[in-house]
């Protein structure tokens, strides 16, 4: 397989210049389990794990391989193994923060163009949810679009789509139904050979139907739904690069039962641009929304341009911002003191031994 059937473009051979020669190839990350890839390159798929040096040098998990990474291994091709010696600069990533107390982020999917957030219009059925991916999909880099899946449970579909709309100012918007495959011809414009689109969303969404529908296979697991309150289980249990017969690439990704914002200050602007641009309009520069006079926010609240529930939803996510960011400066600050403290305890043993 040709690279740039993979998404290989300019952007990954300029970093990986260096690295040209015989005893380097490019390859991209399709799964991760258990610190092995594999890895598909224009050799085929090899079984990678990391060099020694990669895992020693990595400051965080943000230094290693995710799914859709492309980097730079040196293969075994008589084995069907590969050593991973870099990551190359990636040119999105959609994250959100670990599972956990810590302050830990997890890369869900590198390397993306364009993200489909698959939202079911059933019981589950959540705007604010739909806010809180947005902001991170905007934060990746990547172009979202909201899939409104099993269509055909929904008997009111335009009034869900106004919903929508009224949170997600010019993302693109598709009501289908995955499991009859209804309205699955909007997609194809996305799945052009190159592109890279990761399906993201709760469990019981219908991610892993619809991922089969563009397979043309069934190659995931699929389970039904519970009883009473339309949550889903878990059937994607890890996440996965594979290639449509269209050329795109498509990673499925897990249901996502919890989704903490990792970064956001921009993804927040982008998707509360109603509320950034009312609050340039108020008298006061500094103006907290409160109980100012000439407040264009509360104005806008008052007369129903903007609903409460989106504001209130929007100080939310701020204020969860805001932790996470005096967090993540604390753990920051602690592990450099780590670095340092390491540095010395090696300069000393050096000394010591010469």
């Amino acid at each position: 397989m040709k690279l740039e059937m993979l998404g290989w473009n300019g952007f990954f051979q300029e970093s990986f210049n260096s690295y040209d020669n015989e005893e380097f190839l490019a390859g991209r990350v399709i799964l991760e389990h258990k610190r092995l890839y594999r890895i598909m390159t224009e050799h085929g798929e090899l079984l990678g794990h990391l060099a020694g040096k990669l895992r020693y040098q990595a400051a965080s998990r943000e230094d290693l391989p995710a799914v859709g990474d492309w980097v730079v291994i040196r293969p075994q091709l008589d084995e069907n193994k590969a050593t991973i010696q870099a990551v190359l600069p990636r040119k999105s990533k959609f994250s959100r923060k670990a599972a956990g107390d810590r302050a830990e982020e997890q890369i869900v999917a590198a390397n993306v163009d364009i993200v489909f957030l698959v939202s079911a219009l059933n019981q589950d059925f959540n705007v604010r949810r739909i806010e809180r991916y947005l902001i991170l999909a905007w934060e990746s880099g990547a172009k979202p679009v909201i899939i409104l899946n099993k269509a055909d449970l929904c008997p009111d579909v335009d009034d869900r789509i106004a919903e929508v709309e009224s949170v997600a100012f010019g993302v693109p918007i598709h009501p289908i139904s995955a499991l009859h495959e209804d309205g699955l011809e909007a997609l194809q414009p996305y799945l052009e050979p190159g592109q890279t689109v990761a399906l993201l969303g709760s469990s019981g969404v219908g991610k892993s139907t619809l991922m089969n529908r563009l397979l043309g296979e069934a190659r995931q697991d699929v389970q039904e739904v519970r009883e009473g309150d339309d949550r889903g289980r878990h059937t994607t249990t890890y996440r996965e690069l594979f290639v449509l017969p269209s050329g795109a690439c498509v990673i499925d990704t897990p249901g996502m039962r919890e989704l903490q914002l990792w970064e956001g200050e921009s993804g927040l602007t982008e998707t509360f641009e109603d509320i950034q641009q009312l609050a340039s309009q108020c008298y006061f520069r500094d103006c907290q929304h409160q109980s100012e006079p000439k407040c264009a926010v509360k104005a806008a609240i008052a007369d129903g341009r903007v609903a409460q529930e989106r504001y209130d939803s929007y100080l939310k996510l701020q204020r969860e911002l805001a932790f996470f960011e005096r967090k993540a400066n604390k753990k920051a600050q602690i592990e450099e003191k780590e670095r340092w403290k390491k540095i010395n305890r090696d300069l000393r043993k050096f000394y010591k031994n010469k």
